[in-house]
């Protein structure tokens, strides 16, 4: 080989184990974007603190998951039960960024007390439903079927938002009903019946469908007459304000809708 052929490759050699290089660092850049896609773009973080209606337990559950996947550095934090004692709770100095009631009554008591930023948006209704246990042993089909002497029935609190729902469908039906017990929220009337200590309970039909085989839902016509609203609003001392927006436009968008209608709720 001739020297000025050994002159001419060495450059093509440099040249080539450059481009090489220039691959590989262009390889490693796209790698490092890929692992760091999708990043928060609204600039969302910290924990929202939401106070919600106890029939809203399993979706409510479902969609914070969801929020917290969709905003990385946040994290909701729920606190379910009777929306009355909610209520009392935030009127009573409670931090807490958002509040969804299962009535526009219960709501009324945050509203009221100016704990409420701007207006409550009804977001979903809920009806009632009769919950019996597996296979409906005592043959119940309907409300009337309730005010059977031998029947052990349980009912919400009249304070709560079921409670009053029960009683107003049976006023309507003018059925008069002695419960053996009055519970403070939808899921404690409904596991008196799962745990066979009652017999019937009069509860949402998203709670009866939430609990699977564990209790079989008796459909009557009386509940289109106490169907309830659920009202969600950013509450006025939110710690959390933007985030806890995000959150209630999460609850309101389709893809929240979907997995509320999903549950059980119908449409406002």
């Amino acid at each position: 080989m001739t020297r000025t052929a050994r002159r001419t490759r060495r450059p093509l050699q440099v040249a080539a184990v450059g481009a090489a290089a220039l691959l590989a660092l262009s390889a490693c850049s796209s790698s490092g974007s890929d692992s760091s896609a999708k990043p928060d773009s609204t600039g969302l973080s910290g924990e929202v603190t939401v106070f919600a209606a106890a029939s809203l337990k399993e979706s409510f559950t479902t969609l914070g998951k969801q929020f917290e996947k969709e905003h990385p550095g946040t994290k909701v934090t729920f606190s379910f039960g009777g929306s009355d004692s909610l209520a009392a709770s935030i009127t009573g100095g409670a931090p807490a960024d958002v509040f969804a009631a299962a009535s526009p009554k219960t709501m009324k008591i945050v509203t009221g007390a100016g704990d409420a930023s701007g207006a409550p948006a009804t977001f979903v209704r809920n009806k009632l439903e009769i919950a019996t246990l597996p296979g409906n042993p005592h043959k119940v089909a309907g409300l009337q079927d309730l005010t059977g002497p031998d029947l052990k029935v349980v009912l919400c609190d009249k304070e709560v938002p079921c409670g009053a729902a029960a009683q107003k469908a049976l006023d309507a039906s003018r059925l008069k009903l002695t419960p053996v017990s009055y519970e403070q929220d939808v899921k404690a009337a409904l596991t008196k019946v799962e745990l066979k200590e009652a017999d019937a309970a009069l509860v949402y039909r998203t709670d009866v469908r939430a609990a699977g085989d564990k209790v079989e839902g008796v459909e009557f016509p009386e509940s289109a007459d106490a169907v309830n609203d659920y009202p969600i609003a950013l509450l006025k001392d939110a710690p959390n304000a933007e985030a806890a927006k995000a959150f209630i436009a999460l609850v309101r968008s389709a893809e929240g809708q979907k997995v509320l209608s999903g549950a059980g709720f119908l449409k406002p």
